[in-house]
């Protein structure tokens, strides 16, 4: 049976516009992506079919373009279209960064780390440079190392604040390994960098764990 066949309460389009995006099952919001079904399939069965395949949202989400495209009823289009859907919403993420939620918001500040670094290879040491009203100058991604550690060196991060004339920081790393607990190197480091930019009157505002789950603060654990 075709969705336009159903009760118009059970449609996923007509359910989102009546009672927000939130109240739908991740089946259902991938069928509104997709639009359409395939013979024999309607956009929900496909949907549901496909987070079994790949086995679930987040990995459909970040399946490779090859990955993606071998999927029933996907193609380059869609992968197209999916990624322009994820970067408009790091975008908008950032964009609240820029008018100064970064210190006043702490949940869209988790959020766009998440969205940055949750689901990298290896580890990324993101640093992300503030104004005196902590509004988002510049987000850098400094380090890269392999997947166990990266090599951050204070200096570098000292001489890009002040080139950014920043007020502040907020500095952020994943776990490739999901599990955002964070080490006895990354306190060690946060207590150097804290203590580098101290001495050029520049804040060092948390640091950052990202893993599958929500981001851990060194800041809300007493290491800075």
């Amino acid at each position: 049976m075709a969705i336009t066949d159903w009760p118009e309460d059970e449609r996923p389009r007509e359910k989102l516009l009546k009672h927000g995006a939130s109240t739908l099952s991740d089946a259902e919001l991938l069928a509104i992506f997709l639009r359409t079904g395939v013979t024999g399939k309607s956009a929900v069965d496909l949907a549901r079919e496909l987070l079994t395949t790949f086995g679930g949202l987040r990995a459909l989400m970040k399946a490779t373009r090859t990955e993606f495209c071998t999927g029933l009823g996907l193609g380059d289009a869609k992968y197209a279209q999916l990624q322009a859907v994820l970067e408009m919403a790091r975008r908008h993420m950032r964009e609240s960064l820029e008018r100064g939620e970064a210190f006043s918001s702490p949940e869209t500040v988790r959020a766009y780390l998440s969205a940055r670094l949750r689901d990298q290879p290896r580890e990324v040491f993101l640093v992300l440079f503030l104004d005196t009203r902590h509004r988002l100058l510049a987000a850098e991604e400094m380090f890269l190392g392999s997947i166990a550690e990266a090599s951050v060196h204070p200096r570098e991060v000292v001489r890009r604040a002040l080139q950014h004339n920043a007020a502040a920081l907020i500095v952020a790393h994943n776990h490739p390994s999901g599990v955002a607990e964070p080490s006895a190197a990354d306190e060690a480091i946060t207590r150097r960098l804290r203590d580098a930019l101290a001495l050029l009157d520049v804040r060092l505002l948390d640091h950052f764990v990202v893993g599958d789950g929500e981001p851990v603060s060194l800041a809300e654990r007493g290491i800075i």
